[in-house]
């Protein structure tokens, strides 16, 4: 119901995102049901992948169009320190399972970490080539959730530019993708480059180098919140208006006012800061779960 209005007032992607959307059961039966939708030019799915090899192929039947996986790093050990799980080998397969079952321009998310995983830029990249995925490397956000981030640990996208020129020779710029609606004035998140080779990756440096004021993306969260920041304390309640019986036509207008009047600017005001920390305490999170990156899309 609310895409159906998203769609009337011009969106024209959708992507599915967590915590883990692969856990939810009748995923399927959602992304056929978002395909029939004629607006929607890109469907997508982001998720950890450790589900993927199960469900890739009913999903690209039903009309799913592109994956992006998230993995941070290759090592098994490493992925066992952050995610506190051994599915790392499901992971990989479900990266496999997604090629096989037909799904192009598959992406790698890898969220880099200095003195974690940011000796595995080049590995990543390899690994993309192996696996015909595009990596985009993210530098590492204080998003909620994110109670132990330091900006020490932030590898900024010039950083990231000049080890993988060391290794693998000049990288040029590639054109911006369009935007989530296709307006050359919006600016996709990820900014991408090429190597000498023509390899293709992408670095999103929200951290250092915001695109708040070009940024046309929005979240609506499992308990419909709907959030037009990663770093917004809360968000509109469309929820309340679809359950309280509002006709279409009003919640599409309450929709409309609300983003002609956004002013968000998390991650430009968060950059200057003098002393940057984490954006919410744990106590914080426990009195207020939906500050969690995970109940918001991340």
């Amino acid at each position: 119901e609310l895409v159906q209005i998203f769609t009337g007032l011009g969106v024209e992607k959708v992507r599915l995102t967590g915590g883990e959307p692969l856990l939810r059961r009748d995923l399927d039966r959602l992304v056929r049901l978002l395909a029939q939708n004629r607006r929607i030019r890109d469907l997508a799915l982001t998720t950890n992948g450790v589900l993927l090899a199960r469900h890739a192929r009913a999903l690209r039947e039903a009309g799913l169009e592109r994956v992006t996986v998230s993995l941070d790093t290759l090592r098994p050990e490493r992925y066992r320190a952050l995610t506190r799980s051994d599915a790392h080998a499901q992971t990989l397969e479900g990266i496999a399972a997604a090629r096989a079952a037909g799904f192009e321009g598959l992406k790698i998310n890898a969220v880099i970490m200095r003195g974690f995983n940011d000796d595995e830029l080049a590995d990543l990249i390899a690994f993309g080539r192996e696996t015909e995925a595009e990596v985009r490397f993210i530098e590492y956000m204080d998003v909620g959730g994110a109670t132990r981030w330091s900006m020490d640990q932030v590898v900024p996208r010039a950083e990231m530019i000049e080890r993988l020129e060391r290794q693998f020779g000049p990288v040029r710029a590639i054109e911006d993708e369009t935007s989530a609606n296709g307006s050359a004035n919006a600016k996709a998140p990820a900014d991408r480059f090429a190597l000498p080779d023509g390899a293709a990756f992408g670095i999103i440096s929200s951290t250092t180098e915001p695109f708040c004021r070009t940024c046309d993306r929005a979240r609506l969260t499992p308990d419909g919140r709907w959030l037009l920041c990663l770093y917004a304390s809360d968000g509109a309640d469309l929820k309340r208006l679809l359950r309280g019986g509002t006709p279409r036509a009003e919640i599409a207008q309450a929709v409309a006012d609300v983003w002609r009047g956004r002013r968000d600017r998390g991650a430009e005001e968060r950059r200057v800061l003098g002393a940057r920390g984490v954006l919410f305490q744990i106590e914080d999170l426990r009195k207020d779960p939906h500050r969690e990156m995970h109940t918001r899309g991340g």
